[in-house]
Formats: C-alpha cells, sequence, structure tokens
C-alpha cells in the first residue's frame, strides 16, 4: 500500500507539472516559449557543423546559449542550458571521432567555466530580482497603510476614495490624499508628489502628516496651506514639488484653496470645472495660496482627482473626454459604483495601462442650507461674483 500511495503521488506531482506548464503555455502564449527555446535551437545550429564537418570552433561557440540563458531567465533555465551545451559538445567530440584535437579540451573547459558563470550570474539576478520584490511589496504595503480608503460619512459629507497605481516599473505612486473632519468643517487635502519612488512616498508621508497636524488648528485655508508648504518645504530637493488642493465643505458651499492642482469637477444639474481665476503655483515652489468658493445645490457632488484622470489619452493621443465621462460615471447612485465606472471608462478610453497613478475622491454633502440666509437658498447665478471678504463665489 505504501508503495502504491508514492506512486500515486509520484504522478499527481507529474501531473500538476504538466498542468502548471501548460497553464504556462496559454497563458503567456506561445511566443514566450519559443524565446525559451531559441537559444536551446540556436546552440544545436552552431554544434551542427561540428557533427557532421568537423568544425572545431564550435565547442566554444556554444557559450552563447547559457550567456543568453543567464540574462532572460532563471537559474532553472541557466542550468538546463549548460547542461544542453555541454551534451551539444559532446556529440560534437564524437563527431570528430573523440579525437582529443588541442583546441577541444581549452574550448570544452571554456564551456564549462562560462557556463558555471552563467548559472551565478543567474542565481545573484534572481536574488536581486526577490529582494526587489520584497522592497516594492513593502513599498506597496506602506502606501496603502498612508493612502487609508474611505467610504463613510464624514462630518455630513459622504466620501468615497479610490486610488490605482498600475504604472509599470514603478513601485510607488506619488498622488496622496487624506481627509478630517474638523471644527472648521469638513476638509480635504489632495495632491500629487512629482515622481513614482521611495523619494515620494517619503514626501507624502510627510505631506499628510502635515495636514493630520494642522487641519485642526489652523481656522483658514490659506493659512493651512501655507503651513503645509512651510512644514514639508524642508524634505523637498531641488526639483520636488507637490500640486495641491484644499477644500472645505461648509453647509452650502465648498471653499477651495488650489495650488497647481487640476479643478475640482462639481456635478449635479450640470458639470462644471470649479478653477479659481488667479492660479498659484504647487508646494515647494513659493506659492501664494488665496480662498476661492463654490455654491453647493441639493445632491450635487464634487469629484477631486489627480493629473493621471485629466491627462489619460487613447492610443491616439485623444484626451478623455473628463467632463462627459464625470457626468456619465456619476451619475450612478452610490459614490463607490460612480468611482468605479468612472475608472471603467477611464481605461476603456486609453485600451492599455495607464501613464500614471490615479487618485478619485468624491465628496456628496448630505444636508446643505446657505449660510448668511437664515437657510433660504439664492439663485447661483444672483449670488455668482465677488463673496464677502473678496473672496470670489461660482
Amino acid at each position: 500500500m505504501a508503495i502504491r500511495e508514492g506512486w500515486r503521488e509520484r504522478w499527481r506531482a507529474r501531473a500538476g507539472w504538466c498542468d502548471s506548464w501548460a497553464t504556462g503555455i496559454g497563458r503567456d502564449g506561445w511566443g514566450a516559449g519559443a524565446v525559451r527555446v531559441l537559444p536551446m535551437t540556436a546552440c544545436s545550429v552552431l554544434a551542427a557543423p561540428g557533427f557532421f564537418a568537423g568544425w572545431e570552433p564550435a565547442t566554444a561557440a556554444l557559450l552563447i546559449g547559457p550567456l543568453a540563458a543567464c540574462l532572460r531567465f532563471g537559474v532553472v533555465h541557466t542550468a538546463a542550458m549548460v547542461c544542453w551545451t555541454t551534451f551539444l559538445a559532446l556529440l560534437a567530440w564524437a563527431g570528430h571521432g573523440y579525437s582529443a584535437s588541442p583546441p577541444f579540451p581549452l574550448d570544452f573547459l571554456a564551456l564549462l567555466t562560462g557556463g558555471g558563470l552563467a548559472v551565478t550570474v543567474a542565481a545573484r539576478r534572481a536574488g536581486q530580482s526577490a529582494a526587489l520584490a520584497r522592497a516594492t511589496e513593502v513599498a506597496r504595503a506602506a502606501q496603502g497603510a498612508i493612502l487609508r480608503p474611505f467610504a463613510e460619512r464624514i462630518g455630513g459629507v459622504d466620501v468615497c476614495t479610490r486610488h490605482y497605481c498600475p504604472v509599470q516599473g514603478a513601485t510607488v505612486g506619488g498622488d496622496v490624499y487624506d481627509i478630517a473632519h474638523t471644527p472648521y468643517g469638513t476638509r480635504v487635502f489632495i495632491g500629487d508628489v512629482r515622481g513614482h519612488d521611495l523619494d515620494a512616498l517619503r514626501i507624502s508621508a510627510g505631506a499628510l502628516r502635515a495636514f493630520r497636524d494642522l487641519a485642526y488648528l489652523t481656522p483658514r485655508l490659506p493659512d493651512l496651506a501655507r503651513e503645509l508648504d512651510a512644514r514639508i518645504g524642508t524634505e523637498l530637493g531641488p526639483e520636488d514639488f507637490v500640486t495641491a488642493l484644499f477644500a472645505e465643505f461648509v453647509p452650502g458651499e465648498v471653499r477651495i484653496v488650489n495650488c497647481g492642482h487640476p479643478a475640482p469637477l462639481r456635478v449635479g444639474q450640470e458639470t462644471k470645472l470649479l478653477e479659481p481665476p488667479d492660479h498659484t503655483t504647487p508646494l515647494g515652489l513659493g506659492p501664494r495660496p488665496a480662498l476661492w468658493r463654490g455654491w453647493l445645490q441639493p445632491g450635487d457632488r464634487v469629484l477631486f482627482y489627480t493629473d493621471g484622470l485629466s491627462e489619460a489619452r487613447d492610443a491616439g493621443g485623444v484626451d478623455f473626454p473628463l467632463l462627459q465621462g464625470v457626468a456619465d460615471a456619476l451619475a450612478a447612485p452610490l459614490p463607490c459604483d460612480a468611482l468605479d465606472a468612472l475608472y471603467a471608462l477611464l481605461t476603456a478610453h486609453t485600451g492599455a495601462p495607464l501613464a500614471d497613478d490615479v487618485a478619485l475622491v468624491l465628496c456628496q454633502p448630505a444636508e446643505h442650507s446657505a449660510p448668511g440666509f437664515g437657510g433660504v437658498r439664492r439663485s447661483p447665478i444672483a449670488t455668482a461674483g465677488p463673496a464677502p471678504g473678496g473672496h470670489p463665489r461660482c
């Protein structure tokens, strides 16, 4: 019985290996399989003259196979390539009638030495790849801890967030956001740090830490932007900067300070950019923050986003239709469903992995009452223009 069970386990293991091999062929395609076979085929072609014509330099030329394998594949495939080329060299020697001519021992020794070095290089490369994968996973976990997902009501505002970082070869993205329920209203911070590396993650963490410290202690939104700029200025390099947008929801309106960031979108009866008439530079470049105020009608939603959404293009270079796409997607009744629909529209437009990461923050105030008018709503057109204190409204 033990022998029978042992054979069953062997057959199961063999069947599992075959299934995984077939799955790999199906997943990677026959093109990937052809790339793996190509070095072996090339070495076989190089060794063929040694079999039939006695071409002695073919033995040393076989080293090209292990060298190519160690640069492209792992240790197992490289070792298999070394074994294959050794076998071909011995066959070539047999084609010479086992005559130990002076070039063959030297060529064979060079082949074995080069094969050993190729396996060593492949092992070192595999170790570096594993270390990079672990570092990338740690970085992504750290970014996940920094960018906390929200899907809740915060201070009378329904908030839902999404973050996507599909950039190939990037460890982390530079997008950052946070929401705080403060005595001055529900405050939103969204920004984009230059770069996609660990320095961007470090600056993002510093910006979030500063926002969480200052959001509850700074009454005026422009002062919050200035204080945060001063706080993170010491962490920025000469070419570093952070585009940032600060928003504050109070009954009936949203107050905005924009420091070089894409303008948010108000979605309701119409979709409109909440864009101030005067722009200022990003954090780290000497911004001069100014407050701007926009009315909110009942049922209005405000979408904050990073430039991964506004600058997305398809293969022909056509920009994503921001206003129409957002209006269509945000028609979904649930905020999180609306963000999922928006990202689906975005990826359908690009038809390929995005060129930049995307952060989305959707806010919908639960109740509205126009401040300063006893709860009576005035027409947004009638009240558009400079607000008290010289701050424009829209």
